[in-house]
């Protein structure tokens, strides 16, 4: 009689949905879509995903102790020495291929030409709506020299030209002179007629001259302001000025004499100099090739006794072929002082050679040294710069399991 009993009490919860058929079970009376022939379907997730088989079967990557943590921390921080020391070493290797006198121009930008400053600035600090373009052909002058000035107004922001007139300007010691203002200020005078000095008449471009030796500053030595004012579009006004550092005598004249010579693989060029002061001298000049593109920036750094000298320019033979330039080369623009060790100005100026001073002859590539530079010092610099790398090197190699090196203190 039980069993009846159960059976029957049983159906009914089935049927009402209070006891769920187990795992597997099929329900053919539940609506929903047909399940093909050899698909089962899978029922609704109910709680976290289980792994599946492929990741069961992944080995579980064991903890590392404290001392494996140690090596993995000490060779990540060796292997950025090693990085760093090798940078350091093929840097300073590359850097010094060629002597420090004898350097591709391109190191040097902002010396490819001698310095004939332009800038702009506004006419007015409180507007700002009319610009002055301003342009001096050199910044340093010697005895009886002649340095000119440019002065324009262009509007700031569409740099359309606009007419402007220097209506005044004076030549004085700057400021920063020692005993500055204890000479009286010269007056000097600025055209758009194309006369002393002025290229074009009517193009707005204002030119001033100025001869320091001839303008009440002959026995003068040290810098010298040109202050002007202007006056633009009629009423706008504003001021500005330039400097030049004059040097009322040379200490050393260039003879124009020029002698060219290959020696240790490399050409140099000896520039004759009549010293008339000794001391320490600083020269530099600029090489071009035959198609007159910018090619070394040559420096020569000596002392000089008095009397008849050369100034020794190399052309560094690496450099030549590394450039492969085409010949014959020219040297031009060539200029230096006298450094003093102490006092304002700091140097006494030779007057220099400016434009093309000498062509060489045609050489072949094949009669320069391809050798890099050399000297006890960079010798010493490559030595202690690749002791660092075998150092890093040592140690990577004991922290991966060979004989560990000692490591630095």
């Amino acid at each position: 009689m039980l069993v009846p009993l159960v059976l029957g009490v049983g159906g009914v919860l089935l049927s009402v949905g209070l006891i769920r058929p187990g795992p597997g079970a099929a329900d053919s009376s539940a609506p929903g879509p047909e399940v093909s022939s050899g698909t089962q379907a899978e029922p609704p997730s109910r709680g976290p995903a289980r792994p599946s088989a492929v990741s069961a079967q992944r080995p579980v990557q064991p903890a590392l102790s404290p001392e494996e943590l140690e090596r993995e921390a000490q060779r990540q921080l060796w292997e950025k020495r090693l990085e760093r020391a090798r940078f350091t070493l093929d840097s300073y290797r590359k850097s010094t291929r060629y002597p420090h006198e004898s350097r591709p121009i391109e190191e040097h930008p902002d010396l490819v030409y001698p310095q004939s400053p332009e800038r702009k600035q506004p006419l007015d600090k409180d507007k700002g709506d009319i610009a002055l373009k301003l342009k001096q052909e050199k910044v340093y002058v010697v005895g009886d020299e002649v340095v000119r000035f440019f002065v324009g107004c262009e509007n700031a922001s569409s740099g359309q030209p606009l007419p402007c007139e220097v209506h005044s300007a004076v030549a004085r010691e700057a400021p920063h002179m020692a005993g500055a203002g204890q000479a009286t200020p010269v007056p000097l005078d600025f055209n758009d007629t194309g006369r002393n000095g002025d290229d074009v008449a009517g193009d707005g471009m204002w030119t001033g001259s100025f001869q320091p030796s001839r303008q009440g500053f002959a026995m003068f030595e040290g810098t010298l302001r040109v202050e002007f004012r202007v006056r633009a579009n009629g009423s706008a006004e504003g001021g500005a000025f330039f400097d030049i550092v004059f040097t009322p005598a040379a200490p050393a004249t260039f003879t124009g004499r020029v002698r060219e010579v290959i020696e240790k693989g490399s050409l140099q060029l000896y520039v004759g100099l009549q010293v008339r002061k000794p001391g320490r001298y600083v020269m530099a000049g600029r090489v071009d090739d035959e198609a007159g593109i910018p090619l070394a920036y040559l420096e020569f750094n000596e002392e000089l006794e008095a009397g008849a000298r050369e100034v020794r320019f190399e052309l560094f033979g690496l450099l030549l072929h590394d450039k492969k330039p085409d010949f014959p080369l020219r040297l031009r623009d060539v200029e230096g002082f006298l450094l003093r060790e102490q006092g304002d100005p700091d140097r006494e100026l030779v007057k220099g050679l400016y434009g093309s001073v000498h062509t060489t002859q045609p050489y072949a590539l094949e009669r320069f040294s391809e050798a890099e530079w050399d000297s006890e010092q960079r010798r010493r610099y490559l030595e202690e710069y690749a002791r660092d790398v075998a150092e890093a090197e040592g140690v990577l190699g004991g922290l991966s399991g060979q004989p560990a090196a000692p490591r630095a203190p």
